[in-house]
């Protein structure tokens, strides 16, 4: 239903952790064929192990007119009311991709015989360098498949026009975090530092081996170069989830080191850290887009070797390879720059037209006067019968889309009781991962 003069378009997202709660937002208010003070967004945050904090929230820097925790079930019922001007027009389903299939089996159900339903669009948040297809066939059957770049959007048609799933939700976009000030280049005649910045990632590499070679490797630049402000920039702070899984945060490792006076940790966001940023280090985080497209010298590394496992393959042919023994002898890259361009990160004006396309496409399915027709996923219980329900029953539905018997579908606020046993039991949760659980792999390793 398209948004008339006098009403808002009405977007919702809903995101399962920081960083997609961040791109889920973001692109709401890119692809919204409306001004941003047109547009009403309402967030909802998928209850979960990543459900993100309070200064989580913060640090992401992106507000919404309203925003609420809930349960796949919750959502879904709130999706069921929102009815006549509470509709929504369009629905970001920022989440993993067993989220979204569930959602898309939830709502498909919902919508069955509503025309004028919202416009659904999902995506990746980031750098899609692992299950390629299983991420992107869990994701099939919503409006809009949004592709980060012109090398993805191909990726990424090929797959479903390869098992015969229809490829014309795949939308060409870009990063929608993407910009800031150009690199101006090295501080001269300032008080400022040179400063080197490694933005590390919860879950690559994992082991503690590799994690402490790069903790190690990154305390003898500093040392070696006492004039340099060398910065570890974290995503999460302990105790604290994202996206994926840290079992060994990086916070804990520095403890037992002795870092110099010009290292340090440090928190916020990218786009701010990037700011005074000369030199921009990392395995393999969406942080080094960022970097490239404010044409900052940029680094992926390759001291651990370049494996699909460290996702540091993408950057193959970016001209961005290096090693700690180059860089601490001087080494500066030299972005590709038909790599560049191919990633959606050239700051050479293409990147306000980005999201054209995926406008035009959304305001032409508010418009059509016959609605949309009934959400398809590629997955039924027909395609995957022996993958689909599993995926379904851990977001509490059965096959059809309808909530299974005992699933949560609380339609108001948890008590205080209700919201002190939730705390303690993702503390428990989250103790059980960062502290028993490699206890218990090391012992397994004996």
């Amino acid at each position: 239903m398209p948004a008339s003069a006098t009403k808002a378009l009405r977007v919702a997202v809903l995101a399962d952790s920081d960083t997609r709660w961040k791109w889920g937002a973001l692109t709401a208010t890119r692809i919204s064929p409306a001004a941003s003070e047109d547009i009403r967004l309402d967030g909802y945050l998928l209850r979960g192990r990543a459900t993100p904090t309070a200064r989580q929230l913060r640090e992401v820097g992106v507000t919404a007119d309203s925003l609420r925790e809930v349960t796949a079930v919750e959502f879904l019922r709130a999706m069921e009311a929102a009815t006549g001007e509470e509709s929504y027009d369009v629905l970001v389903l920022a989440l993993v991709g067993g989220g979204v299939q569930a959602m898309l089996h939830g709502l498909g159900r919902l919508w069955r015989e509503r025309a004028d339903r919202p416009v659904v669009v999902t995506g990746y948040v980031g750098v899609v360098y692992e299950k390629l297809a299983d991420g992107l066939l869990l994701r099939h059957g919503a409006d809009l498949v949004l592709a980060n770049s012109r090398q993805d959007a191909e990726r990424f048609r090929s797959v479903y026009e390869g098992v015969g799933a229809d490829a014309g939700a795949v939308t060409e976009v870009a990063l929608p975090f993407l910009g800031g000030a150009e690199y101006a280049g090295e501080p001269a005649g300032t008080d400022r530092p040179y400063t080197v910045v490694f933005a590390a990632q919860p879950s690559v590499p994992d082991s503690r081996k590799d994690r402490t070679y790069l903790l190690e490797r990154l305390i003898r630049h500093a040392r070696r170069h006492p004039e340099r402000e060398v910065l570890l920039k974290l995503r999460s702070k302990p105790g604290e989830h994202t996206t994926h899984i840290e079992e060994l945060p990086y916070q804990k490792l520095v403890q037992r080191a002795d870092p110099p006076p010009n290292f340090r940790l440090v928190y916020g966001h990218m786009g701010e850290v990037l700011d005074r940023t000369d030199l921009l280090v990392t395995i393999s985080s969406t942080a080094a887009l960022e970097s490239l497209h404010r044409r900052i010298p940029t680094v992926v590394l390759t001291d651990l070797g370049v494996r699909e496992t460290l996702g540091n393959h993408h950057f193959v042919g970016s001209g961005c390879l290096a090693s700690w023994d180059q860089l601490d002898e001087g080494h500066r890259p030299e972005p590709d720059a038909g790599w560049v361009a191919r990633q959606g990160v050239a700051a050479d004006g293409e990147y306000a037209t980005a999201f054209a396309a995926a406008r035009d496409r959304i305001a032409a399915l508010l418009g059509h006067s016959g609605g949309l027709p009934p959400l398809t996923p590629y997955y039924t219980p027909v395609t995957a019968p022996g993958y689909l329900p599993g995926i379904l029953a851990r977001h509490h539905l059965g096959t059809d889309g309808t909530p299974l018997p005992g699933a949560p579908a609380a339609d108001r606020e948890p008590g205080p009781v209700r919201q002190v046993v939730r705390r303690a039991a993702r503390g428990a949760y989250r103790h059980g991962v960062q502290r028993v659980a490699p206890v218990i792999r090391r012992m397994g390793e004996l």
